[in-house]
């Protein structure tokens, strides 16, 4: 069933839990990842980043992703993520998404808060919800979500939570990805979450608008599931789904003694990556 973020989100707030928001490039982890809420019955949201549009392009595998969540027995949620640019934004809407982070937190607050506030309005006219982010979320790798950036102290970086108040109440979206000690990619070494920090955001932000982690991936069940109960209903998740599977794939070719077809990795993967996102998912629950 597909449907925008807004009552899948009020699910996550009445169940205390969080609903997983998985990147889906290509077919196999497609499959994967609606597969792996049907069999849990939970609901999910799929998206397309993007700075995944270079692998394959957002017309390619929207109507795929679209018609996916018109035929699960649960309801999905589709989503761009990160999207930077109003061009890439109106594409997006065009191929029928439900759902838009537009992405405006590289430019200064005052900016942010217009462009979001602006592009809100459109959007609930045409019933998709909008999810922004404030505060800047770093990356570990230079290829992957946003610049990266080597600080000694990352904390400059995180949400103000007045600012997340005063963000939330003026531009009226939906959701708000803060930052409170998660990166994209892979972490270098474990992460550590200001719940504090996440708690005071939550405390200004109120029910305004629902709380949002990104760089899920890599970070540990206890740390996520406090985040969880601290107000948190919508994690982002790849990378580490995503690097898991090349690994397995090497075992099956180097383990099999005849010649190995391409249909039978994919198919192997898309195996793989839903028992990966069933385990995902399951934690996310927040049981």
């Amino acid at each position: 069933m597909l449907v925008n973020m807004r009552d899948i989100l009020k699910y996550a707030e009445e169940n205390n839990c969080a609903i997983g928001c998985i990147n889906t490039p290509n077919l196999e982890t497609l499959r994967a990842v609606v597969g792996a809420a049907e069999e849990l019955n939970t609901p999910i949201i799929i998206d397309h980043a993007e700075v995944h549009d270079s692998l394959i392009p957002i017309e390619y595998i929207g109507p795929y992703m679209i018609e996916f969540a018109k035929k699960a027995k649960v309801p999905v949620c589709v989503h761009l993520d990160h999207g930077a640019s109003y061009s890439f934004v109106m594409r997006a809407i065009r191929m029928g998404f439900t759902s838009i982070m537009y992405d405006c937190s590289a430019l200064p607050f005052e900016e942010n808060l217009k462009n979001v506030k602006e592009f809100v309005k459109i959007a609930h006219e045409l019933d998709i919800t909008v999810e922004a982010e404030l505060g800047t979320m770093l990356s570990t790798a230079a290829d992957s979500h946003g610049a990266f950036v080597e600080v000694e102290d990352p904390s400059i970086y995180y949400t103000d939570p007045e600012l997340a108040a005063r963000f939330a109440k003026e531009s009226n979206v939906d959701a708000l990805a803060v930052c409170f000690g998660t990166m994209h990619g892979i972490y270098s070494a474990k992460p550590i979450l200001d719940l504090e920090r996440l708690k005071a955001i939550k405390e200004k932000v109120g029910d305004t608008c629902y709380l949002v982690m990104h760089g899920g991936s890599g970070v540990d069940k206890e740390q996520t599931q406090a985040a969880i109960n601290v107000g948190v209903r919508k994690i982002n998740y790849y990378s580490y789904m995503a690097t898991a599977v090349a690994p397995k794939l090497v075992e099956e070719i180097n383990k099999s003694k005849s010649p190995v077809y391409y249909h039978d990795l994919t198919e192997f993967a898309y195996r793989f990556m839903k028992g990966f996102a069933k385990d995902v998912i399951t934690v996310f629950n927040n049981k």
